[in-house]
């Protein structure tokens, strides 16, 4: 991925334009692979700025988890905060990915003129997701039902993406 500068969960965190990966993480007893991966890389494909795009992920390096819970929370909520545009992809699955911090972060986001939301309507439990994409539009946050699209919309909130 050229352009881009993944930072993983209590990495220091660049100046420059970011775009921090909001949405469920998969948990290490659930064989789901995570999303963000695939989320970073279309965000390279598409970024054109000047200069390198911060991509701030929740996960850690490494499976290396937080010493204390408080840290990373702590961490996610300065890298949302220091983020150009805040990312939200929730492919909901209820036994394995229920997404129930992701509504709350999604809540104080929204109206931050920051956030885009995505949710894929072939999840698990996409009615899960009315909610979101009803309080999304209300404050006129992109809903997008791809994470192409979603990356497109978050790319689109950053200046100097030509």
């Amino acid at each position: 991925m050229t352009g881009i500068n993944l930072v993983m969960a209590r990495e220091p965190i660049p100046a420059g334009p970011s775009v921090f990966l909001a949405g469920p993480t998969p948990d290490k007893s659930a064989p789901v692979p995570s999303w963000r991966p695939d989320a970073a890389e279309a965000l390279a494909a598409q970024w054109t700025g000047a200069q390198p795009l911060t991509v701030l992920s929740p996960e850690s390096r490494h499976g290396q988890r937080a010493d204390r819970y408080e840290t990373q929370v702590d961490w996610e909520t300065d890298a949302r905060a220091a983020a150009t545009a805040i990312l939200f992809w929730i492919p909901r699955d209820l036994k394995t990915m229920p997404a129930m911090t992701t509504n709350v972060e999604f809540g104080l986001d929204v109206s931050t003129g920051r956030a885009v939301l995505g949710c894929p309507p072939d999840c698990p439990n996409p009615e899960r997701n009315r909610y979101l994409i009803y309080v999304a539009r209300r404050h006129g946050v992109p809903v997008c039902t791809t994470l192409t699209a979603t990356a497109a919309a978050a790319l689109a909130l950053i200046p100097g993406n030509n």
